[in-house]
């Protein structure tokens, strides 16, 4: 494998940002391996990645990241495959009014947005160590601007709301992102943490990849207005894109569209609110997060 062209394992690429940031990084030459929880729609991104791209270099493993023990399995796999240069920690679920849990009976969105690849990261770095100078990609969100973490009640049993649930994950991904990277650097590893978001991106408005993205076109007039604060998921995955492959993107540093309030446009350095950088809390949630996943990442 040449210098420039990397292995990159995204989680999610099955649909959404995840199957755009594959297709872009194919594009691009790099060798995808599509991590993701169901092998059939899997299959699927393949192919219609394969159909654009015939020359495509791509590889699957079953990952849930909803479930520990396959995110042990699915790492050991992804690891047996050599190093990894890039880990995409897209994948993420949205849940319900009613509050879900996962295999291991964490809160839905915090297990499986958060936990899910705080555990994935613990058993993957060292592949990505293995790399010359590896990335870690967190998928943030603009939620993270209206929510504090609460580490007292982290599966929300107290109260729950399903917005709040999906916003507090969110700032977990961040929080952890910021964080490994300080301790990264701190051990003088190679392999660096990045964060970046998509915006406001919505699969309605996004360029169609049957079967695995199939838009439903609102009325003209209303895909016009939303069009002047959102935009299309492939448009989304490009702060994703640039922040794991672009020369000069830096650990620590926060990636997303460069339009208003982060809701649209080109990939851009952009800045989180402060609170997503709080140390007190970022050394609590690693703390907590390796106590419930009974793993952390090796930084020795």
């Amino acid at each position: 494998m040449s210098a420039d062209r990397k292995r990159i394992v995204v989680t999610g690429a099955t649909a959404g940002l995840g199957y755009f940031a594959a297709e872009r990084l194919a594009a691009q030459g790099h060798r995808v391996v599509i991590a993701a929880r169901d092998g059939v729609r899997a299959s699927r991104a393949v192919d219609a990645i394969i159909d654009r791209l015939p020359a495509a270099d791509l590889e699957t493993v079953e990952l849930d990241l909803a479930d520990l023990r396959s995110v042990r399995s699915g790492a050991a796999a992804i690891a047996a495959g050599g190093p990894v240069d890039v880990l995409l920690a897209n994948a993420g679920v949205v849940g319900s009014r009613r509050r879900q849990k996962t295999t291991d009976g964490f809160e839905l969105q915090f297990g499986t947005n958060h936990l899910g690849h705080f555990a994935l990261v613990s058993h993957l770095l060292p592949a990505l160590e293995a790399a010359p100078a590896a990335r870690v990609v967190h998928l943030g969100s603009i939620s993270h601007r209206w929510v504090r973490l609460d580490l007292d009640d982290p599966m929300m049993l107290s109260s729950y709301s399903n917005y709040v649930a999906y916003a507090r994950s969110k700032l977990a991904v961040m929080t952890f992102g910021f964080e490994l990277d300080r301790r990264l650097r701190r051990a003088s590893s190679t392999v660096s943490s990045v964060v970046a978001h998509p915006g406001f991106s919505w699969e309605s408005l996004s360029e169609p990849r049957p079967p695995v993205v199939v838009p439903h076109r609102p009325p003209a007039v209303i895909t016009s207005a939303m069009h002047t604060f959102s935009q299309g998921k492939e448009i989304g995955a490009e702060p994703l894109v640039e922040a794991a492959v672009a020369e000069g993107v830096r650990g620590g540093e926060y990636w997303g569209p460069a339009g208003w309030f982060q809701l649209t446009g080109g990939p851009a350095l952009v800045k989180a609110s402060a609170h997503a950088y709080d140390l007190a809390a970022a050394d609590r949630l690693w703390t907590e997060s390796a106590r419930l996943t009974s793993t952390r990442p090796s930084l020795d």
